[in-house]
């Protein structure tokens, strides 16, 4: 009798990989948000908020490129909304992942479905 060779991952392996990203993902986003939330603290904690008078976010925190420039300059807003983007970024990695894996066991319709709802995933994030 001939063995059939196996490819891709268990499904007990597959499972606790996309836990395990899920879960650094979110722990990530968290630890950037409260890094972002004290030196906003540190700077602003005496400062009163006027709410009688609404001031949206700044310009460059309205794209990923100008989050990324306040994020490396240490601004504590870009360092909140780049946690923000983590979290964000943390269910397209797991569909991403899952492209690979089903690839990985060359299961060409579940790898064709994936792709599309990732191809959805970035259009619906990047379009905004």
């Amino acid at each position: 009798m001939k063995a059939t060779k196996t490819y891709g991952l268990s499904e007990e392996r597959f499972e606790s990989l996309i836990g395990t990203l899920l879960r650094t993902g979110v722990i990530l986003a968290a630890a950037v948000v409260l890094a972002g939330g004290a030196l906003y603290l540190a700077k602003y904690w005496r400062v009163k908020p006027d709410y009688r008078i609404f001031r949206g976010e700044p310009a460059d925190l309205r794209s990923v490129s100008g989050i990324f420039q306040d994020t490396v300059g240490w601004h504590a807003r870009g360092v909140i909304q780049f946690g923000l983007l983590l979290l964000i970024a943390t269910p397209i990695a797991r569909v991403a992942f899952c492209v690979a894996a089903f690839a990985s066991e060359r299961d060409w319709l579940y790898v064709t479905t994936t792709l599309i709802v990732l191809a959805i995933l970035i259009y619906s994030v990047s379009s905004a």
